[in-house]
């Protein structure tokens, strides 16, 4: 069974809030602009690209058509019915249908009876099965409530699916099928009552998005106050009437956050009574470790300097080239290390109180007597791509433990972005979401920590550790059972899918056979009968997405837009188990709701760019700002999941303090699991989440690493932040001040210019650049206001001038209909990005690999700052290819998307007034480093040059060099020390990173060079592999992967370089035991450089050799030995002879 939505080409597809208005109050005469009535009586507007095939006309003309009232036309506000039951029947039809839609096509609704093969138990649940409706010749199911149990509108009882229900009431006069009885208003009321449905707002009668900004009307005089400045803080500090805690000003009874005192509900009794406390401290590095630190800095700072002159002015007469190109790259090694430290000089450390956070947003007051929690809402977005490539099992873990996390359930809401556009993940999320009916009550019910219950059944330590309730032990074996069976679902998936396409597409080829044979009259010879390898859902439709054999319109880059609601938005108020039954889990003091789930695959065609993750992303942000509207964002790879589960709430710390809305984004630390206890590639990466992160937090905040980043949606629409001062007006400031500001943004750059904050609030905003930059949506453009609203921090504090009041989001959730799906299906369209600002400014930046490092630069661009988040429990973990090859194209990419942006007009150079200087440093950084590589490789192949040509980058080994030499080393090996403390990393830890960073420039980094050249000079694209989260085939060993070898060109440079240099050794070393006067000065010179290069590629040689015991070690073994052995022979052969005093004799001075 399926339903058309008018699909939007060209314009918004949204419910006319004109036309709704007009139906409320002449119910008897409903008007639509070119609209269709659905079945609940809803009437939605076409587009004129819908009305070109009817009217033959582009232009949509600006007439209404009325709509006579008639038996088949009766909207449901006719009849005495509780808007409770149709608003809620119609969500559990959202969460029954799969939407599909894209371009130049209807956005259909497809009511599914299953979602998987096994059975779905939780209310919320999509294709929960319920009772059968009674109505002969119908299938439909029972509507219900949140517990699941039947909705029964009539005393008799009568069951009663929504469509035959909808009929009774529109054609039948509102007659009970079953006992021929009016239904009445009080029985309903009394049903609703046991039950216990959703509660409504009290504006019930309002459009969606008037709901949403009658928010910010109902505190408009609070507002007002906080923002234009209303408040005396010099009255506050020097009169009398103040009120003074420890070291803040509180408010003052005669001017709190009410409506001038006329609601009664004025200055809250507590911050009366009680000091204003910070959500969050900053804690600085102490100055016994900071202090020597930067001297170090200034120290070796003046020591390179003095030694490079010293370079410069003693060159090596007998080998100037050999000079020439050790001094060019100390030089530039030189400038490198002043990019990497000067953004150190400020690190800090930061910490949280979510004791506060709870008292201020989860206490009962006098602006919230409930305790119904004030917090905002956050939409998490799980990005994956490949199923094969990204194994279900983790995604699905990766989503139970979102659904788990310690966080208001009605706050919360979970989208999967599926860019593939694959069944098997489908289907995998769908198991995971009936999973979670027992999984996200048991982790409630026992403090569960972590909630990625793959991880918590490997934990090593004891799981009954801290665990005070008896019956800890039996739910636990429940579950431990179930999520086996889980597992078991999960990885049968493929297999399943594929016998049940088999199975249906059997069936299909057996009917078109047959109807071939019945319409061969004439016994002619039949021709090869030809059916579309379709694959298969659950309930026996074709899949809208990519089939496993790819046909027309369902390959990986062609096909619909899908939205399916996983999991139905909860119900406001808690919802507690029932008692329980045999062995099951009793759950009678634990609330059993679940968020909001949903899964989203974006329309692909065929001629599209599509942008990769930063499109999908997009995708993500306009889909959820219509479903759910969350003012905070929370981006996560399929293979990272929440290890903390009060991650969110440290991160809300921030937000919601003094000063949190000038906060972009919140970065937290990647830390990851299955990495080899020695760590051979570096892939912890402490030396950059521990040291350089928490450096750039002292300045204008961390860069964005791509995942476990919590977002302000208004900082990823293209706005600035919020102006931190307030500008008094003088006599010449209202000419010449809008002037200057006007003129600055005039000639600002196109990628530098932003929307403005105070605009949302200005009623004459020009609507008519709305679509220009967002697009066609009016729901969209309606959320902007309303998200930036709701993500304002309290109000709490004189110096939030930007703030809202308290209680002000603790308001029924909307609940969905089928008319806003359908315009979420519209924004994920390929075509709805055409011509609007989506990626140039809005939403992830395009043009880079690296769309997280680009997206970030933006917002610091604006003036935004960022925090980093480093918490005492790991906020996330995830995964990292310790594999060799996986992890050199890793860093490719990375060091790809740093060199398009360097050539970029994103270059850090260019970029705003608005941006710091040492975060322009730090980000220039990021651009430059790759080029490092072409340095690092002259300098790696110098110490063989030198012992082939018996030369050295000096003319000899005296006193100044030895000394500039030993005061660097010194003094690289004491920042490294004092870095080392105040970051908490381990020596190990840092050296593996020097190892690494050496091992990359010589193979990846060089790599993207060429390839950002071959990019910016022949406009070759870039393309890159998606990083592999799966393991090895042999499970009995954990690392199998990292003995695996994959051969890459990219191996090709540090194995030139290790040969070399090896070689060069050998033949430096036999030509000074034959000379007749030997040269140990420049031999232990070469010797102790190429060394030096050796040692820092022994882990990629190490990797080479793969597991011990087997061929990989013996061929290279004995490659090595037949090079040493060859160049002696040639030494010993090709004996030298002639005069070899090529420089004095081997002397200390």
């Amino acid at each position: 069974m399926s339903s058309e939505f008018p699909k939007s080409t060209g314009q918004s597809s949204s419910t006319n809030p004109d036309s709704l208005e007009m139906q409320q109050t002449r119910p008897s005469v409903p008007v639509a602009t070119f609209g269709q009535r659905t079945q609940s009586g809803r009437y939605t507007s076409y587009s004129s690209k819908n009305l070109d095939n009817e009217m033959g006309s582009t232009e949509l003309s600006s007439y209404t058509v009325q709509i006579p009232s008639t038996p088949d036309n009766q909207p449901l506000q006719l009849f005495p019915i509780d808007p409770s039951v149709s608003r809620k029947v119609e969500e559990q039809y959202v969460s029954n249908s799969l939407f599909t839609g894209g371009f130049k096509s209807v956005t259909l609704a497809h009511l599914m009876d299953k979602v998987i093969e096994s059975k779905a138990n939780h209310p919320q649940m999509a294709g929960t099965k319920g009772s059968s409706c009674a109505i002969p010749g119908c299938d439909g199911k029972v509507m219900s409530d949140e517990r699941g149990e039947d909705i029964l509108p009539c005393e008799c009882d009568f069951k009663i699916c929504r469509d035959c229900y909808i009929d009774a009431v529109k054609t039948g006069g509102g007659i009970c099928p079953g006992c021929k009885e009016s239904y009445k208003e009080q029985d309903v009321d009394e049903l609703v009552g046991n039950a216990g449905p959703l509660p409504l707002p009290s504006n019930v009668g309002m459009s969606k998005m008037e709901r949403s900004l009658s928010v910010i009307k109902s505190t408009e005089s609070a507002m007002v106050r906080s923002q234009m400045g209303d408040f005396d803080h010099n009255r506050w500090l020097f009169e009398t009437k103040g009120t003074y805690g420890y070291g803040n000003a509180i408010w003052p009874k005669d001017g709190g956050l009410g409506n001038d005192g006329d609601d009664g509900a004025g200055e809250p009794t507590e911050l009366r009574n009680k000091p204003w406390r910070p959500l969050t401290r900053k804690l600085k590095i102490p100055s016994a470790v900071i202090s020597p630190y930067r001297f170090l800095i200034v120290i070796r700072m003046f020591i390179l300097c003095l030694f490079l002159a010293w370079r410069i002015r003693h060159p090596n007469t007998e080998a100037y080239w050999l000079w020439g190109m050790s001094v060019v790259c100390e030089i530039w090694f030189a400038f490198s290390w002043l990019l990497d430290q000067l953004p150190k000089l400020c690190p800090v450390d930061r910490s949280t109180n979510l004791n506060v956070l709870q008292e201020k947003f989860e206490t009962p007051s006098t602006r919230n007597p409930t305790g119904k929690s004030d917090l905002p809402g956050i939409d998490v977005f799980v990005s994956t791509a490949d199923p094969e490539k990204e194994p279900p099992l983790v995604t699905a873990n990766t989503i139970l433990s979102i659904l788990a996390v310690d966080y208001p359930v009605e706050k919360l809401s979970c989208y999967v972005s599926d860019d593939g556009g694959a069944l098997l993940t489908f289907e995998a999320m769908a198991e995971a979401a009936s999973f979670a009916n027992l999984w996200v009550p048991f982790c409630r019910k026992h403090s569960i920590e972590p909630r990625n219950p793959e991880t918590y059944f490997n934990l090593k330590r004891d799981p009954y550790k801290d665990k005070v309730r008896p019956d800890f032990v039996k739910d636990r074996r429940r579950v431990k059972r179930e999520y086996d069976e889980f597992k078991v679902r999960i990885n049968g998936l493929p297999d399943s899918i594929r016998r049940r396409s088999d199975a249906f597409n059997a069936r299909e080829e057996i009917k078109a056979l047959k109807q071939q044979r019945e319409n061969n009259i004439d016994d002619q010879v039949l021709e090869p009968v030809k059916v579309p390898k379709a694959t298969w859902m659950a309930d026996g439709m074709h899949w809208p997405g990519t089939w496993n054999v790819p046909g027309p319109g369902h390959s990986r880059g062609d096909h619909d837009g899908i939205i399916q609601v996983m999991l139905n938005p909860p119900s406001d108020e808690p919802l507690h188990g029932v008692e329980p039954e045999g062995n099951s889990i009793d759950l009678t003091e634990v609330d059993i709701r679940l968020p909001l789930l949903v899964y989203v695959s974006r329309e692909k065609r065929p001629g599209y760019d599509h942008n990769k993750k930063a499109g999908a992303m997009n995708a993500l942000v306009r889909a959820s700002a219509i479903l759910s509207n969350g003012p905070f964002i929370l981006n996560l790879d399929c293979d990272h999941y929440i290890y903390n589960s009060q991650a969110l709430r440290e991160g809300m710390c921030f937000m919601m303090d003094r000063g949190g809305d000038r906060i972009c984004y919140v970065q937290f630390p990647q830390r990851f699991e299955g990495i080899d206890p020695s760590d051979r590639y570096a892939n912890h990466n402490f030396v950059f989440f521990d040291i350089n992160m928490r450096a750039l937090d002292g300045l204008q905040g961390p860069v964005y690493v791509g995942t476990g980043c919590l977002f302000r949606r208004i900082a990823i629409y293209g706005f600035e932040p919020p102006s931190s001062k307030e500008y008094h007006p003088s006599c010449c400031s209202c000419c010449f001040a809008r002037r200057k500001k006007a003129e600055m943004v005039a000639s600002a750059p196109e990628e530098n210019r932003s929307l403005s904050l105070q605009d949302t609030d200005n009623e004459g905003m020009n609507q008519s650049l709305l679509p220009k930059k967002f697009g066609n949506s009016s729901f969209l453009v309606d959320s902007i206001p309303v998200a930036e609203f709701q993500g304002r921090p309290l109000a709490d504090h004189p110096s939030v001038k930007h703030g809202r009041p308290p209680g002000a989001l603790t308001i029924s959730r909307e609940l969905l209909d089928a008319s806003t799906v359908a315009e979420a299906v519209s924004v994920i369209s390929c075509w709805y990005e055409d011509k609007t600002e989506w990626g140039q400014r809005i939403g992830w930046i395009y043009g880079s690999v690296t769309e997280d490092v680009l997206t970030g630069y933006r917002m610091h661009n604006r003036g935004w700052k960022s925090i980093y988040c480093v918490t005492k429990r790991d906020a996330f973990r995830g995964s990292a290819p310790i594999n060799l090859t996986d992890r050199l194209h890793q860093v490719l990419r990375w060091a790809t998307g740093s060199v398009e942006i360097f050539f970029s007009r994103n270059n850090p150079i260019l970029a705003s007034c608005k941006m710091k200087i040492l975060q322009r440093i730090a980000y220039l950084n990021v651009g430059i480093y790759p080029f490092t590589s072409i340095f690092l490789i002259v300098y790696c192949f110098l110490p063989a040059l030198s012992l082939f040509s018996g030369q050295f980058i000096v003319q000899s080994l005296n006193v100044a060099f030895l000394t500039y030499l030993l005061g660097i080393t010194l003094t690289l090996c004491m920042l490294a020390v004092l870095e080392i403390k105040w970051s908490g990393i381990g020596l190990e830890e840092w050296w593996r990173n020097e190892q690494f960073w050496l091992i990359g420039g010589t193979s990846a980094h060089l790599a993207a060079v060429l390839q950002g050249l071959l990019k910016v000079l022949a406009g070759i694209e870039i393309s890159f592999t998606l990083t592999s989260k799966s393991a090895a085939d042999d499970e009995n060993d954990e690392f199998a992967d990292l003995y695996i070898i994959k051969w890459t060109s990219l191996m090709i440079p540090p194995i030139t370089i290790m040969i070399v240099n090896l070689i060069a050794i050998a033949f430096g070393v036999s030509r000074t035991i034959y000379s007749p006067i030997p040269q140990w000065n420049r031999l232990i010179g070469g010797v102790f450089f190429s060394f030096w290069v050796l040692a820092h590629l022994y882990p990629f040689a190490k990797g080479l050799m793969g597991r011990r015991g087997r061929t990989p070690t013996i061929v290279f073994v004995w490659s090595g030995l037949i090079a040493i052995i060859i160049s002696l022979l040639w030494v010993v052969i090709a004996n030298p002879s002639g005069n070899f005093d090529i420089g004095g004799g081997f002397a200390f001075p």
